[in-house]
Protein backbone atom coordinates (compact mmCIF):
# COMPACT_ATOMS: atom_id res chain seq x y z
CA UNK A 1 0.00 0.00 0.00
CA UNK A 2 1.42 3.71 -0.71
CA UNK A 3 -0.41 6.59 0.55
CA UNK A 4 0.77 9.85 -1.41
CA UNK A 5 -0.59 13.65 0.12
CA UNK A 6 0.33 16.86 -1.92
CA UNK A 7 1.37 19.44 0.67
CA UNK A 8 0.85 22.37 -1.24
CA UNK A 9 1.73 26.12 -0.30
CA UNK A 10 0.65 28.94 -1.97
CA UNK A 11 2.40 28.02 -5.11
CA UNK A 12 6.14 26.85 -5.51
CA UNK A 13 7.08 24.50 -4.07
CA UNK A 14 5.07 21.46 -3.82
CA UNK A 15 5.56 18.69 -1.56
CA UNK A 16 4.42 15.11 -1.95
CA UNK A 17 4.31 12.69 1.42
CA UNK A 18 5.41 9.44 0.35
CA UNK A 19 4.10 6.83 2.94
CA UNK A 20 4.00 3.07 2.66
CA UNK A 21 6.23 0.90 0.24
CA UNK A 22 6.98 2.19 -3.41
CA UNK A 23 6.59 -1.26 -5.06
CA UNK A 24 4.67 -2.84 -8.02
CA UNK A 25 1.58 -0.71 -9.33
CA UNK A 26 2.03 2.04 -6.88
CA UNK A 27 5.64 2.76 -8.53
CA UNK A 28 3.75 4.01 -11.82
CA UNK A 29 1.21 5.73 -9.10
CA UNK A 30 3.41 7.84 -8.09
CA UNK A 31 5.27 8.35 -11.44
CA UNK A 32 1.91 9.93 -12.20
CA UNK A 33 1.47 12.12 -9.71
CA UNK A 34 5.12 13.29 -9.97
CA UNK A 35 5.17 14.04 -13.93
CA UNK A 36 1.35 15.77 -13.14
CA UNK A 37 3.53 18.05 -10.64
CA UNK A 38 6.05 18.78 -13.07
CA UNK A 39 4.24 19.46 -16.28
CA UNK A 40 3.04 22.49 -14.00
CA UNK A 41 6.88 23.19 -13.93
CA UNK A 42 6.71 23.89 -10.12
CA UNK A 43 9.75 23.04 -7.97
CA UNK A 44 8.95 19.15 -6.78
CA UNK A 45 9.83 17.84 -3.09
CA UNK A 46 9.21 14.47 -2.26
CA UNK A 47 8.99 14.06 1.95
CA UNK A 48 10.01 10.25 1.96
CA UNK A 49 10.15 9.55 5.78
CA UNK A 50 7.08 7.81 5.61
CA UNK A 51 8.49 5.02 3.00
CA UNK A 52 9.12 1.84 4.80
CA UNK A 53 10.62 -0.28 1.45
CA UNK A 54 11.63 0.55 -2.26
CA UNK A 55 11.88 -2.03 -5.06
CA UNK A 56 13.82 -2.26 -7.98
CA UNK A 57 11.22 0.02 -10.35
CA UNK A 58 11.01 2.16 -7.11
CA UNK A 59 14.85 3.16 -7.17
CA UNK A 60 15.05 3.62 -9.99
CA UNK A 61 11.91 6.62 -10.66
CA UNK A 62 13.41 8.04 -7.12
CA UNK A 63 16.93 8.23 -8.97
CA UNK A 64 15.41 9.37 -12.08
CA UNK A 65 13.06 12.14 -10.26
CA UNK A 66 16.30 13.10 -8.44
CA UNK A 67 18.43 13.86 -11.63
CA UNK A 68 15.48 15.66 -12.49
CA UNK A 69 16.00 17.99 -9.54
CA UNK A 70 12.91 16.73 -7.28
CA UNK A 71 14.18 17.40 -3.88
CA UNK A 72 14.39 14.16 -1.63
CA UNK A 73 13.96 14.61 2.16
CA UNK A 74 13.47 12.77 5.14
CA UNK A 75 14.64 8.99 3.59
CA UNK A 76 15.54 6.83 5.97
CA UNK A 77 19.60 5.63 6.36
CA UNK A 78 18.06 2.22 5.03
CA UNK A 79 16.45 4.33 1.91
CA UNK A 80 19.26 6.89 1.31
CA UNK A 81 21.71 3.79 0.90
CA UNK A 82 18.94 1.90 -1.11
CA UNK A 83 18.78 5.07 -3.87
CA UNK A 84 22.09 6.55 -3.45
CA UNK A 85 22.33 8.80 -1.17
CA UNK A 86 19.90 11.98 -1.18
CA UNK A 87 19.79 15.51 -0.97
CA UNK A 88 18.97 16.41 2.47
Amino acid sequence: MLRISTIQSSGDPVTLRVEGEVKGLWVAELRRVCEEALAREVRLSLDLAGVSFIDAAGINLIRALRERRVLLANPSSFISEQIGGSES
